[in-house]
């Protein structure tokens, strides 16, 4: 008789936002090796990963760039609800023909000749963060948030966005094809942005404009084992120190 822990035959089938690519891809290899459980990850927007689970694709475990799309999954009945898992802030990423600080930031943002990229609300969460980030800005300047709300360019994260060429990080490639000036984005994404294409500068939020970003985990109800313990190893110090090691916030501390 096989033991209850004997790796599955079948791998387990993660979905995960963009933004945790080089995370889960390290995360998932570690498991494998240590168990012996094969994994097949999935990344996308998260907005849209979650429609494609409700139109009936399998997934067992669902890494989301927020609470609400697994919450959606929750509230339908057939997923647990989410736990947060690990955390992230936006950033804005420049061109080296921007000059901008975290206390001018606002003014580069609402300049009329500066492009601002965004990802694509309700469909990506980086997108939503940013209009979080819009209507912060309308507190400090009232008029600001039209003003963004009009000029923003939801570059990526749809249906329909350009896709980098292989072996390019998204960010990177359309700020290095000049599509945007400013880029706002998750500060890991920025990050890596800036390695790839070093001429690339990463600016902090002032506090008042700071939006931070809950990573939400889901698992399907009654799924197997062996998602259940992927899902357990996510939240446990082996993954949390590569997510940590990436520029994502801890899972403790509020």
């Amino acid at each position: 008789m096989a033991r209850s822990n004997a790796p599955s035959a079948e791998p387990v089938r993660v979905y995960a936002a963009g933004s945790l690519r080089e995370a889960l891809t390290a995360i998932a290899r570690d498991h494998e090796a240590r168990t012996g459980q094969k994994v097949a990850l999935t990344f996308g927007a998260s907005g849209l990963l979650r429609e494609r689970i409700e139109q009936g694709e399998r997934a067992e475990v669902f890494a989301s760039a927020d609470t609400d799309h697994p919450q959606r999954l929750a509230r339908a009945g057939a997923w647990q609800a989410p736990v947060v898992f690990t955390r992230n802030q936006l950033c804005a990423l420049t061109s080296d023909r921007v000059s901008t600080t975290p206390a001018t930031l606002l003014a580069t943002l609402l300049d009329p000749q500066v492009r601002v990229g965004t990802s694509t609300p309700q469909a990506d969460p980086s997108g939503d963060y940013a209009w979080v980030l819009f209507r912060r800005a309308d507190a400090l300047q009232p008029g600001a948030y039209a003003t963004l709300d009009a000029k923003a360019l939801k570059l990526t994260g749809g249906a329909t966005s350009p896709q980098a060429p292989a072996g390019r990080g998204t960010y990177a490639w359309l700020m290095d094809e000049g599509r945007a000036d400013v880029f706002l984005t998750y500060c890991t994404n920025a990050v890596a942005s800036q390695k790839e294409v070093p001429r690339l500068k990463v600016v902090q939020l002032p506090p008042a404009l700071q939006v931070g970003a809950d990573y939400g985990l889901g698992l399907r109800r009654d799924t197997r084992p062996a998602a259940q313990a992927f899902a357990r190893a996510l939240r446990e110090a082996p993954a949390q120190q590569v997510l940590r090691g990436l520029g994502f916030g801890a899972l403790t501390g509020g």
